[in-house]
């Protein structure tokens, strides 16, 4: 068994006997005013800090509707950067209540480390980044190239496992954040720069000359981004569980920031009526207000408008919906029903 494994049962077992066990990371929260949310070091569009310091972006937009359904206060929530190294060693100790932060759900981490995953908030992929000059159009072509690779990462053993498979070889640079890794490509210390190829896009966005580098065609792996909690706290994962599906269905039924007030006095659907607390006991299913739903989506917005406003086709970050639209619209984008 590995370091990180054994330290990392340590803390589930410690976490689970005193709190797992007794469902109690709802009231723990409820009764410290906060929810400490582990978010990555920065990805721009992802997770960044604004110039006030506060954090932003797709990924915690998941943290802020967590507190706005248990608090009605999107401000209600701490940040804890972590890296790819730092991050399930955080969760497992209790550290920070959940973590989103790009975390591929995997069997291993569901089942063998011990966590929760309770959805999906972005479906990705692993990719390439080079510079144009190295006149490289293709993965197939890297044999012998210098990588920067995020370690403790799905990444890491994904870049081993398409060389091998390929008859190619590699010379690995690792390195431990987003930063790092596009410091160390920008001065040439790499040739080629992997992750998901949404993090790709969002570093190239970054660049000062964005249009010298080249994301390759190439698409490695599958990569299920979304938030997750630690095992033996049900209650708890149903909280954020059903916060992302709220933003989700919001988005499916046409229910926005925008007119959400509109839908809950006019509004005869049943689904959106549940959702925002006009009939029903949802909330209290959940441990919160009936108007918990109402509040992520007055005060985050629907998947929808999440995902236009921080990594969407207007924005630097420049990403299409692809799968990540609603399943009715052709993307795996699908919320179990509010009932």
């Amino acid at each position: 068994m590995s370091k990180l494994k054994v330290l990392l049962a340590a803390s589930a077992l410690t976490v689970v006997g005193a709190a797992g066990a007794n469902a109690a990371t709802l009231d723990d929260i409820k009764a410290k005013g906060f929810v400490q949310c582990g978010v990555s070091t920065g990805v721009p569009g992802f997770s960044f800090t604004d110039d006030a310091g506060n954090w932003q972006g797709f990924d915690p937009a998941v943290c802020q509707g967590v507190a706005a359904a248990i608090f009605g206060d999107t401000s209600k929530v701490k940040y804890t950067p972590t890296t790819g190294k730092t991050r399930f060693t955080a969760l497992a100790s209790g550290e920070i209540d959940m973590l989103a932060r790009n975390t591929t759900w995997t069997l291993s981490r569901d089942a063998d480390l011990g966590f929760t995953f309770v959805g999906v908030n972005y479906y990705d992929g692993q990719g390439f980044m080079v510079p144009k000059a190295l006149g490289v159009t293709s993965a197939k072509q890297l044999d012998g190239a210098s990588v920067c690779i995020q370690t403790g990462t799905t990444t890491e053993l994904n870049l081993a496992d398409y060389f091998r498979l390929n008859n190619m070889s590699y010379e690995p640079v690792p390195i431990e954040t987003n930063e790092e890794a596009r410091t160390n490509y920008l001065a040439g210390r790499c040739d080629v720069y992997t992750t998901d190829a949404s993090g790709l896009a969002a570093s190239r966005a970054a660049f000062d000359n964005a249009a010298d580098h080249i994301i390759l065609p190439e698409i490695i792996s599958k990569e299920p981004l979304g938030p997750l909690v630690r095992e033996g706290d049900e209650p708890w994962g149903d909280v954020v569980r059903w916060t992302l599906n709220a933003m989700i269905t919001a988005e499916e039924y046409g229910v926005n920031s925008s007119n959400v007030d509109d839908m809950v006095a006019n509004s005869d659907n049943p689904e959106i009526r549940r959702l925002l607390g006009v009939e029903g006991n949802v909330g209290e299913m959940l441990g919160l207000d009936a108007k918990w739903g109402y509040n992520v989506i007055k005060q985050v917005g629907n998947y929808g408008e999440v995902f236009e406003k921080y990594i969407g086709s207007n924005t630097p970050i420049g990403l299409e919906r692809g799968i990540n639209a609603q399943y009715k619209d052709g993307g795996l984008i699908y919320s179990p029903p509010i009932r």
